[in-house]
């Protein structure tokens, strides 16, 4: 998870945040040029004395709940590659289990640094187990750890949607261009996750492309409110398509834009996942 969108989905919490410390762009201008210096491990820590400057020793409950909500989304991702990983006979040995295991590795570290910095914060940071998800989907996928291709095309649907739920989030960071290129160089690297299994799945037959053409998901109907909007040609209120004379069609134009999405819609996607 993004440390910056998670302090936008914050200040969307609470408005009055930036208040609080010394306005929004001399507070977040600090904190970018703090975490590009110091490690990883130590930026928990700077969130949570972030926190305590804003809220006295302990932070609201509602940002702690901002907070713990970015973290569970973190385990649903990190226990699917986890089990999936561990299932014997499931993912081929080579270049794509090596794929699988580094993003698996990088969600594994989003947990860690989310229960560290909610912690640093005052808070209590949420706990779940692999029994309490169901990567089915209530039944929708039965194979998903017993065919490999099923899985692939879950990690891509959890992929894809990441991609835009960071997406939706950069409008709040317009304000300042520092945090605003970190977000989307931190976006960009998601983008390249999505890209890479949509590749995976490609050579193994699938209907896809690196990038995502229409609403199309190449995965079925099942996935369809996953990819829901990407259809959309209009951008800034231009309608890209034969724009200015040239010629763009609209699948084309569709390509060239992953669409956002809203908290409340991620939510209603990721709901089935859960035991």
């Amino acid at each position: 998870m993004n440390i910056n969108n998670i302090i936008s989905e914050i200040e969307k919490a609470d408005p009055e945040l930036y208040e609080k410390l010394d306005g929004r762009r001399a507070a977040m201008k600090s904190f970018a040029r703090f975490s590009g210096k110091v490690a990883v491990a130590a930026l928990p820590f700077a969130l949570g004395s972030m926190f305590n400057k804003a809220y006295g020793q302990t932070p609201s409950t509602t940002v702690i709940d901002v907070l713990n909500f970015a973290l569970t989304l973190e385990y649903i991702e990190s226990n699917f590659y986890i089990k999936g990983l561990a299932t014997p006979g499931l993912v081929p040995a080579g270049a794509g289990m090596n794929a699988l295991m580094t993003i698996r590795d990088h969600e594994a570290a989003h947990v860690n640094f989310l229960r560290t910095a909610i912690t640093a914060s005052g808070g209590t940071p949420v706990t779940f187990t692999a029994a309490q998800f169901d990567f089915t989907a209530k039944g929708t996928f039965p194979d998903v750890f017993s065919n490999y291709d099923t899985f692939l095309a879950v990690a891509q649907a959890f992929e894809d949607t990441g991609v835009r739920a960071y997406k939706g989030q950069a409008p709040n960071l317009i304000s300042n261009n520092d945090v605003l290129t970190a977000a989307l160089n931190i976006h960009s690297v998601e983008a390249r996750h999505a890209s890479h299994v949509r590749q995976m799945r490609k050579a193994r037959g699938a209907d896809v492309k690196p990038w995502i053409t229409g609403n199309n998901n190449g995965i079925g109907a099942v996935a369809n409110g996953n990819y829901a909007g990407e259809e959309i040609t209009t951008q800034a209120g231009v309608n890209i398509v034969n724009i200015n004379g040239f010629s763009i069609s609209a699948a084309a134009a569709s390509e060239a834009f992953d669409e956002p999405l809203t908290k409340d819609q991620v939510v209603a996607l990721v709901t089935p996942f859960f035991a």
